[in-house]
């Protein structure tokens, strides 16, 4: 403790007199009117230890399951904005850690760079490379819903028998909309639909896209009748141009990729699962959407099959954190396939399954074709209770407010992080690895990460550069 009159050294601060403190007096009334205001709750102390509050030091968590089950949150929906290289990646891979830690299943619905294939494999998970000459993924395959009806009776199974048919149509018509780059017609999509019930019927395996488009252009009497025509002339012409779309997924662009039986199923064991599309992206934005829509249905395909299995009591019932990177690139492919995702989506909570999202700006929902899409991209934003902000300029942030709303000061401390303060070579950027934490109303928790041990090596997204820049392995990533 500090004498009375400071310390008799050089420099120590000596002083002649120590002014005591101002004392207030208040009646227990007004008191208690003003404590709210003295300082501000505790962070949250559950789930996975992301970092300390940048303004009180305490420790900050976060785990979208574990907050909707203690009641912070509605729903385990995490929106995560900011720009590149601020980090988001990073928290997101602390966010995969402790989920697994805590024992749920993490599935990367997509790698695009890789980013987190070197953590799931640490992780001790499964990886799948799709990609020409790699692993295939068949958008028609049941998969892990298949293995769940070979144990289920009755009315269970025929509900999901027709899950899996909706499943497999739905994805064959969001692949043919790609490809065609506009929606089938009505005509088409009964006409599939029945090539898809008779290939059900027929095979002992599971259909492919080149199994649809031989029997499309066998035309059998019951195609016939689905197409509402008379004759085998009248019936090509109606189909002319679905069997041109079905030829491009097994000949075009997406060849080698979607046009047979899948390689490698998803283990239902692992404790991570990550599958990789960083391979095809070189093909196009075409072909990488097509891998992200059919990665996201057979991701959650397999989500569903363990709660069908729970529900018999075949299986534990697990929880599961699914990562969407790079959303904006999936939704911009072609009309319609917001709605494809937004189906895929809407039920998580039910499933027991916390979701998250990551862009660069909600600019990147904007640039969708349509208005309709757009509205629905921005739901996705709406509807996630946790809104995590790294790095962003003021105008982006102005647009942000109208969805979660931000005070003045909040805006002000991430635009503070959005831009370098210096050219100095080798200067950290002031936004790495900050993050504003919202929920609803609720004042944000602004928050700083810092990485230990071999989080500086798995977190890295940008390993390529290290050895050209200077850069040191041990800092923030993207």
């Amino acid at each position: 403790m500090a004498p009375a009159r400071g310390w008799r050294r050089p420099y120590g601060g000596r002083a002649v007199h120590v002014a005591p403190g101002v004392e207030y007096q208040a009646t227990t009334t007004q008191v208690c009117g003003l404590y709210p205001f003295v300082a501000g709750s505790g962070t949250p102390s559950i789930g996975t230890p992301i970092g300390r509050h940048q303004l009180s030091g305490e420790v900050v968590c976060l785990d979208p399951l574990t907050w909707l089950r203690a009641g912070l949150v509605t729903n385990p929906g995490v929106f995560v904005l900011g720009q590149p290289g601020t980090g988001k990646s990073t928290l997101i891979k602390r966010l995969i850690t402790g989920a697994v830690a805590f024992g749920s299943t993490a599935l990367i619905l997509g790698d695009t760079k890789p980013d987190y294939t070197p953590l799931i494999t640490h992780l001790g998970g499964q990886v799948i490379t799709v990609g020409r000459g790699m692993d295939r993924l068949n958008p028609l395959d049941a998969g892990p819903l298949g293995a769940a009806l070979r144990h289920m009776a009755g009315p269970d199974a025929r509900r999901l028998r027709w899950e899996v048919r909706g499943r497999r149509l739905s994805l064959l018509l969001a692949l043919c909309t790609l490809v065609r780059e506009t929606r089938i017609s009505n005509a088409e999509e009964v006409v599939l639909g029945r090539a898809v019930d008779l290939l059900d019927e027929r095979l002992a395996r599971e259909p492919t896209v080149p199994d649809v488009l031989a029997l499309i252009e066998e035309g059998p009497q019951t195609l016939l009748s689905a197409a509402r025509t008379d004759t085998v002339e009248a019936y090509r012409e109606r189909t002319r141009d679905l069997v041109f779309t079905l030829d491009l997924l097994c000949t075009g662009s997406l060849a080698g990729v979607f046009d047979g039986p899948t390689t490698h199923p998803l283990d239902l064991t692992a404790p991570a699962v990550g599958i990789d599309i960083s391979r095809i992206g070189a093909a196009g934005d075409k072909l990488l959407t097509a891998a992200m829509l059919s990665t996201w249905a057979y991701s959650f395909a397999m989500v569903d099959a363990c709660a069908a299995l729970a529900e018999l009591s075949l299986a534990p019932r697990r929880s599961w954190l699914g990562v969407m990177d790079e959303l904006w690139r999936a939704l911009r492919g072609a009309p319609g396939l917001v709605e494809h995702a937004d189906a895929l989506t809407r039920l998580n909570r039910a499933k027991g399954m916390a979701s998250i999202m990551i862009t660069h700006s909600l600019s990147d929902l904007d640039a969708l074709a349509g208005e309709e899409d757009r509205a629905k991209a921005r739901g996705f934003a709406d509807r996630s209770a946790i809104t995590v902000l790294a790095g962003l300029p003021p105008r982006e942030l102005a647009r942000v407010s109208q969805i979660t709303p931000l005070t003045a000061p909040e805006q002000e401390m991430v635009a503070s992080w959005s831009a370098p303060d210096s050219w100095q070579p080798g200067a950290k950027h002031p936004g790495r690895g900050k993050y504003l934490i919202k929920t609803g109303e609720r004042l944000g928790i602004p928050v700083e990460l810092a990485l230990v041990g071999v989080e500086h090596e798995l977190y890295d997204t940008d390993p390529q550069f290290g050895p050209f820049s200077g850069r040191s392995p041990r800092g923030h990533s993207r």
